[in-house]
């Protein structure tokens, strides 16, 4: 049953030029959800890979495409980048990796907080992971979470730099009063993730050719965009976000026409695409809207890898069993990848038995503890007032 399935997705992919109707749309179109059906989804796909029949075709889409999420996200051109003026303190040493509390300015006065996990009793330079979070609510939501503690203390322990940070109106930048519902977010957010890439840069102990990211839902919508409009990551994985039919259900991911205008449609699958011929793996569920991912997202993009002889370097883990979100069992399917691509070290954090990566030497933080700042360190006077419009 699932090959015949994949038989006639794939069929339907080799037909339906681009119709008149889209090519005459007036101006930007939000794609926001569930904006399309399944099936009108992979009718999508089949338009857009008839615009292309080989690797020069696709290279002048893939710029197109990254033109229009820049333009759309108010990210064109890219603002200047200003001093970082990061904070690294309050360093806490745990088994075989350290926590310090790290924020920067994205733009002047605009903070972005996170946390920086390090290797501890490892010899760097080391690869950096950027893990931005998904839309988990309440005080200890976003990067507060036990699950993103467990993933990036788990990444430290086998020889990552990693930098965990907060989405806006979440964990500390809720904690100063910002709201997600921002009209920047989407904006903010994606210039925020490029800056970090700056950030962890400018670190000594870093390799600046062995840059990872990975997130999940939201996180895992920021984590294909960086990876579309930022050539320096090397290796992603998206997690249960991927969608051809699916566009995001936050402002933070459709609420600005990245996806359609009169000139070029895409959605969010052939935005992942643009990571080849990069490493990427795809981690997908049956009970979300990644439950396609094997037969139609999946199968589109590896495509465009073969284009650049590299479709080696594109996985999809499925589990049809499984819901939304980042657990542990997505995690597993996660270390490996980045273990292989960003030349991580496993000794003492795979077990061969079990064939899993054992993250119980994570020592959970309480949010006043990774918070940046506090009263030791108090929040600037110079930083912008929660809601301000950030001049880019």
């Amino acid at each position: 049953m699932q090959f015949r399935r994949f038989a006639v997705i794939i069929a339907l992919l080799s037909v339906s030029p681009l119709s008149a109707q889209d090519a005459n749309i007036p101006g930007p179109t939000l794609c926001r959800g569930n904006y399309h059906s399944e099936a009108d989804a992979v009718e999508q796909l089949s338009r857009m890979a008839s615009t292309y029949s080989n690797l020069a075709q696709w290279q002048d889409r893939a710029t197109a495409i990254r033109e229009q999420i820049l333009t759309g996200a108010k990210l064109m051109p890219l603002p200047d980048r200003t001093p970082l003026k990061a904070i690294i303190h309050k360093k806490r040493d745990y088994s075989g990796y350290s926590v310090e509390s790290a924020a920067f300015e994205a733009r002047p006065g605009f903070y972005v907080y996170g946390n920086l996990y390090r290797p501890l009793g490892k010899e760097g330079p080391f690869p950096a992971v950027l893990c931005p979070h998904g839309h988990a609510q309440g005080p200890a939501g976003g990067r507060l979470r036990p699950d993103q503690q467990n993933r990036c203390a788990t990444l430290a322990r086998m020889g990552a730099v990693v930098f965990s940070y907060d989405m806006i109106g979440f964990g500390e930048s809720l904690h100063h009063g910002w709201n997600h519902q921002h009209k920047q977010t989407l904006t903010l957010q994606t210039w925020g993730s490029i800056r970090a890439i700056d950030f962890v840069q400018s670190l000594k102990d870093v390799d600046d050719q062995r840059i990872g990211v990975t997130g999940c839902s939201g996180g895992g919508t920021q984590t294909f965009l960086l990876t579309a409009v930022d050539d320096r990551v090397t290796a992603s994985v998206p997690v249960v976000m991927v969608s051809a039919h699916f566009f995001g259900g936050c402002h933070c991911e459709s609420g600005m026409p990245i996806h359609k205008t009169a000139k070029l449609e895409t959605n969010n699958a052939e935005i992942a695409a643009l990571a080849a011929p990069r490493p990427q793996l795809l981690v997908s569920v049956g009970g979300d809207w990644t439950k396609n991912t094997p037969v139609v997202e999946y199968p589109y993009i590896r495509n465009i890898y073969t284009l650049y002889g590299k479709n080696s370097n594109v996985e999809n883990v499925h589990y049809p069993g499984r819901k939304h979100g980042y657990q542990y069992l997505k995690r597993q399917a996660m270390y490996p990848f980045m273990v292989k691509h960003l030349k991580l070290d496993p000794a003492g954090v795979f077990d061969s038995t079990t064939e899993l990566y054992d993250e119980t030497a994570t020592t959970i933080e309480t949010p006043e503890q990774m918070y940046v700042f506090d009263e030791l360190r108090p929040y600037p006077a110079t930083a912008l007032q929660p809601g301000a419009q950030i001049s880019l």
